[in-house]
């Protein structure tokens, strides 16, 4: 038996307990096999910062094409050449033509002008949604917004049409970075969204970035993990983020 066919068993198991576990919603026959598929998805990582860089660069050890993005591409060609042939530099529009799936990853006030500059081209897309909105950067006005109306539901207001799952938020790039396929029980990287099929892509690329996924719930759950909320900033196991997010129901 190969390392990649015995990996496979430990994949869908952690996927399924770790991801699946306490989500009120029924698998489908299209997310079962996801879960077990190995197959490398086509990423397109808008915002080539500290977050985007780093999580983008794990995607690509693990396997995944991914195309790097910002509004100045030639900037990021050191950075593509050193990850290899599976990484791309280009613009954001190139990035979400070329992913199955696009990785949100910059300020949030950037937001409003992505969904309408890109929002055709979002739309029905699966997105992997990482932005906060702080008020001394962003402006308190957006700040306010996701705070009171829960960053899920205001994410969804300005990527209307997107599968969004919000995912990589909680934690600063060096976290990221420096707990990726620790030994032992992995960081746990809580998750949100609607669309059933959206939450288990989003679980098998954060397992392949290195982490265990956690599906807290609906979009409107992603407020338990936003900023200042009480799951944010917190490296725990997938075991204690869940017995953690219960006491929130």
């Amino acid at each position: 038996m190969s390392d990649a066919d015995r990996a496979r068993p430990d994949r869908r198991s952690l996927l399924r307990a770790g991801a699946l576990a306490g989500l009120a919603l029924a698998t489908s026959a299209a997310s079962r096999r996801a879960l077990a598929d190995t197959t490398p998805v086509k990423i397109g990582v808008i915002g080539a910062g500290h977050i985007g860089s780093t999580v983008g660069s794990l995607w690509v050890k693990s396997g995944h094409p991914v195309m790097f993005s910002s509004r100045h591409p030639d900037e990021l060609v050191p950075m593509v050449r050193g990850l290899g042939g599976l990484a791309k530099s280009g613009t954001v529009g190139e990035a979400i033509d070329f992913g199955d799936v696009v990785f949100i990853a910059v300020p949030y006030v950037a937001y409003p002008q992505i969904g309408q500059d890109y929002g055709k081209k979002l739309s029905g897309k699966v997105v992997l949604d990482a932005g906060n909105a702080v008020a001394r950067r962003d402006g308190p006005e957006l700040a306010a917004e996701a705070k009171e109306q829960g960053i899920g539901a205001t994410s969804a207001k300005y990527l209307p049409g997107a599968r969004i799952v919000r995912a990589f938020n909680t934690m600063s790039c060096k976290y990221f970075a420096s707990e990726a396929n620790r030994p032992g029980d992995r960081m746990a990287i809580p998750i949100a969204g609607d669309d059933e099929d959206a939450l288990t892509v989003a679980s098998t690329l954060v397992h392949d970035a290195g982490f265990d996924p956690v599906v807290i719930g609906s979009l409107a759950r992603a407020k338990d993990f936003q900023q200042g909320a009480p799951l944010y900033g917190l490296q725990l196991t997938a075991t204690q983020m869940r017995q953690k997010a219960d006491t929130l129901k």
